[in-house]
């Protein structure tokens, strides 16, 4: 999940910034969260191959069974969802320029949070429904609902406060940024 709250922040700082009213944040601040998604979409995968492999080669049936219902009945979203959550990551934000352009954030970021969520929907349904999962309006209404919450929330705290700290000391050395 922190993945995925580093890529919100940045949708979030690119938006902001596209509407001019965080002017101080700069290309190398965009280049640091897009180090961020590269660096956790790279420890994600750590972790998921670490479970997959300890499962695999422990070969326990009773634990087998978690990745072989995913493997075989939720074929094109389990291999999906590793292309979307490392492969594709890796791929777009390998190149260090790529990290300073918002649209490739942007897209970067927006498949990031689509393949997790097909995580989560994989840790849930197989367990729950089993073989008669489907993807219809429950979940399009869910993603709608989360999504405009989201929006409600951040947009309304964001709207009460100066978002140009002003008197903080650090602010020279955040506009003087350098690596």
């Amino acid at each position: 999940m922190f993945v995925s709250a580093i890529t919100m922040l940045a949708l979030v700082a690119i938006y902001l910034k596209s509407l001019g009213l965080i002017p101080f944040v700069s290309s190398k601040h965009l280049h640091d969260l897009g180090k961020y998604i590269f660096a956790f979409s790279i420890f994600w995968t750590y972790l998921w191959f670490s479970q997959f492999m300890l499962i695999w080669y422990a070969n326990i049936p009773e634990e087998v069974t978690y990745f072989v219902i995913r493997i075989q009945e939720y074929n094109v979203l389990f291999f999906g969802m590793l292309i979307l959550n490392f492969v594709f990551p890796i791929l777009m934000l390998m190149n260090s320029d790529y990290k300073r352009i918002p649209w490739i954030i942007v897209i970067t970021g927006v498949l990031v949070l689509v393949g997790h969520y097909i995580d989560v929907y994989l840790l849930v349904m197989p367990s729950t429904v089993g073989l008669n999962w489907s993807f219809g309006i429950v979940e399009i209404a869910s993603i709608c609902f989360f999504a405009g919450l989201f929006i409600f929330i951040v947009g309304t705290a964001l709207g009460k406060v100066n978002l140009d700290p002003g008197n903080d000391p650090f602010m020279k050395e955040s506009k003087n940024y350098h690596f």
